[in-house]
């Protein structure tokens, strides 16, 4: 999956944990829980390699195998993640107040193809 992609699903599951939290607030309402969890299990569902690991593995060459495999997708998402984190932060330390969280993720969403990192706190790490 491209990084874009990822950063854009990231998005999706901020903006509807943000809408959840919401809904709580205003009204108590605790029902969608089941689907912010489906969207987390699809997502990592489509990032995670299927790694194959022999039968006769060692315990170190499958913690190799999977640190290999699974090592890149990992970095991805941890990557979405911190981007994200690091443009709602940016905002909201510079109490920008006219900005809201969801502006701010739209604004990223719309920026994610562009965004290809090759720095610190980049998408793709």
């Amino acid at each position: 999956m491209e990084q874009s992609e990822v950063l854009k699903r990231v998005i999706g599951i901020l903006t509807e944990a943000g809408d959840y939290r919401r809904r709580i607030e205003e009204n108590g309402e605790r029902g969608g829980r089941d689907t912010e969890v489906g969207i987390v299990t699809a997502l990592l569902n489509e990032t995670m390699p299927r790694v194959e690991i022999p039968a006769e593995a060692t315990p170190q060459e499958m913690a190799t195998l999977m640190a290999r495999e699974v090592g890149g997708a990992i970095r991805q998402l941890v990557g979405a993640f911190s981007l994200a984190f690091v443009a709602l932060a940016e905002v909201h330390d510079s109490g920008r107040q006219e900005v809201s969280s969801v502006d701010v993720l739209q604004d990223l969403a719309l920026r994610a193809e562009d965004l290809k990192g090759d720095g610190p706190g980049s998408a793709t790490g």
